[in-house]
């Protein structure tokens, strides 16, 4: 199978979508006209742009979503049948602009996506439906090179669309059905499935993308040159400190590892959070698996943020581009330093040398300050998920309440080392805004992370010393004054600091056995996660939500498909 290097190319649809907070899982159809010529001219301008640079800097295949809007049938409902139809015209014609440059076009799909008519229609036969469908629509675009499955995550917060996809495949004995049911149908047109191994957690498939026995049972055996499997780089999502999943190396099915240079968990390119010599290293271990072929870039998909910078399209998005050139780079065999380098010389900037200082400070900073590394470097699995090794910052918010600091004290044993990578960062940021004008890179930029920073160093220090009323005047002070100065406006956007300093209600040493209880730090079950964390947990859960909802906090409940979703 020749090497695929797929990147997302969804940014064009996302610049009227003027929500706070935007879900960037896939594109906000709801916004998407059908009869603007003149919006949909830009989108395949904006589309020649990424086009041309992805092209010239090595992939060789885009993304899009999804299929549902572009699949045609009978049971829709007639209205929407009619705008699929005016959808299906559009993404002819941007497909058209991505053979221009020699790009394969690769089409998203959730595992399954209905409106409330189809669900009544197709009933209990979904997977014979979902077949058809794609048979018909592999037969309808022969431009389209295949097909990008999600399995482990649906539509709930953030998406208002006819279409909304929801769990379907919940063991693994289903995943292996839906493949055995789906392969036949993409190699009768020559195509390829990709299979995504991504979840969170839910049902028993909750854990392929970690667990062996999972993966075995669900890929074990399965030869077919359509197939494909796609595995984020580590046991969780996009976060640093992960080691690299294991799974890459089992079984003889052909794999692709997925990046994201647009880093949701790390402020979606605001600042440079650099990924050169992390992904390097992931590169260098994949090099041992003969059956990986390439890779999935996620540089403008992913998360629930404010951020709004795009790739390939705003001059202001120099750190995600800088991150996505690295990127394939790297895969292509370039080292770091070497990449960095002509990616100045491509841009135009000044001073390679400075550039890459400054990265190499910024990596530190990220890795100390935004993480605590104490805790990062735990293996926690919680039921069928690998606890990320990020607390206090989550999407577009900054957490400083008690119930985090409580749980930092609890896993941090050294916390002096931690207050002190807090001082070092601050210095290494002063050392980034001398560097910036350099580098030719803005300086704005590292002052938003310096200030940004700032507030988590001082975050830190609530964590990891004896709360007083002046350490409380100067947090809330902070907070103030990190509002005033970088107000919401046009690309930039700034992050939420939510603070509470209420007493966490369970007492630290009940908190500390109930966290050994539920937490375990093997990725094999033991006895009690059977009995007690897999099953009785779930129906626990369930009743603190009907009878005291008031316990879950709000923003585990509304962002993205919701906490209850890891219960399930």
């Amino acid at each position: 199978m020749n090497p695929l290097y797929l990147i997302d190319a969804i940014g064009p649809f996302f610049h009227d979508h003027d929500a706070r907070t935007i879900n960037w899982s896939k594109i906000p159809w709801h916004i998407v006209p059908v009869n603007d010529d003149a919006w949909w001219a830009r989108v395949r301008e904006e589309l020649r742009l990424i086009c041309a640079k992805a092209s010239s800097w090595g992939f060789n295949a885009v993304s899009f979503d999804d299929v549902a809007h572009l699949a045609d049938h009978e049971w829709l409902e007639p209205e929407l049948r009619e705008r699929v139809k005016a959808f299906r015209g559009e993404f002819a014609a941007c497909f058209e602009v991505c053979a221009e440059f020699g790009l394969r076009v690769f089409v998203t799909m959730d595992v399954m996506s209905l409106t409330p008519a189809l669900k009544a229609r197709v009933g209990t036969e979904k997977v014979a439906f979902l077949a058809g469908m794609l048979d018909a629509f592999l037969a309808d675009f022969p431009q389209v090179a295949g097909v990008i499955a999600r399995i482990g995550e649906a539509d709930r917060k953030g998406v208002h669309d006819e279409f909304r996809s929801e769990l379907t495949i919940q063991t693994p004995s289903q995943a292996r059905e839906l493949l055995q049911a789906l392969l036949p149908v993409f190699e009768r047109h020559q195509r390829t499935l990709v299979f995504r191994t991504w979840t969170v957690g839910a049902y028993p498939i909750g854990d392929l993308m970690w667990h062996r026995d999972t993966f075995e049972r669900v890929f074990g055996g399965l030869e077919s040159d359509s197939l494909v499997v796609s595995m984020k780089y580590g046991e969780s999502d996009f976060f640093r400190y992960l080691p690299l999943n294991k799974n890459f190396f089992r079984t003889k099915v052909k794999k692709i590892v997925e990046f994201q240079t647009r880093r949701e968990y790390e402020g979606c390119g605001e600042y440079p959070s650099f990924v050169g010599w992390e992904y390097e290293r992931y590169v260098r271990e994949l090099r041992q698996s003969p059956d990986v072929i390439g890779c999935m870039v996620w540089c403008q998909t992913g998360g629930w943020v404010p951020f709004r910078r795009l790739a390939f399209l705003d001059a202001e998005a120099l750190w995600i581009d800088l991150n996505t050139f690295v990127t394939i780079h790297v895969m292509l065999g370039s080292l770091v330093e070497s990449a960095v380098r002509a990616f100045a010389e491509e841009r135009g900037l000044p001073n390679a040398r400075a550039l890459l200082e400054l990265l190499r400070l910024s990596d530190e900073v990220v890795r100390e300050l935004l993480y605590t590394e104490e805790f990062a470097r735990q293996k926690l699995f919680f039921r069928r998920v690998r606890i990320p090794p990020q607390l206090q910052v989550y999407w577009g918010n900054i957490f400083i309440n008690h119930s985090i600091k409580k749980l930092l004290t609890h896993f941090v044993r050294e916390p002096e080392g931690a207050l002190r990578a807090a001082a070092r960062c601050l210095d290494r940021l002063d050392q980034m805004l001398a560097l910036a004008p350099q580098a030719g890179v803005p300086v704005e930029d590292i002052q938003f992370m310096r200030d940004t920073f700032r507030l988590l160093a001082l975050a830190r220090e609530y964590y990891f010393t004896e709360f007083t009323p002046e350490l409380e005047a100067r947090l809330r002070e902070a907070k103030r004054d990190y509002k005033a100065r970088w107000p919401k406006r046009g690309l930039h956007a700034r992050y939420r600091v939510k603070m509470d300093f209420k007493p966490f209600w369970l007492k630290r040493r009940y908190l500390g056995w109930a966290l050994e209880l539920v937490l375990r730090r093997r990725r094999g079950y033991r006895i009690i996660d059977r009995l007690l964390t897999l099953h009785l947990l779930s129906m626990i859960y369930r009743l603190i939500a009907w009878k005291r909802p008031h316990w879950i906090p709000g923003f585990a409940k509304e962002s993205a498909m919701g906490v209850d979703v890891v219960f399930r």
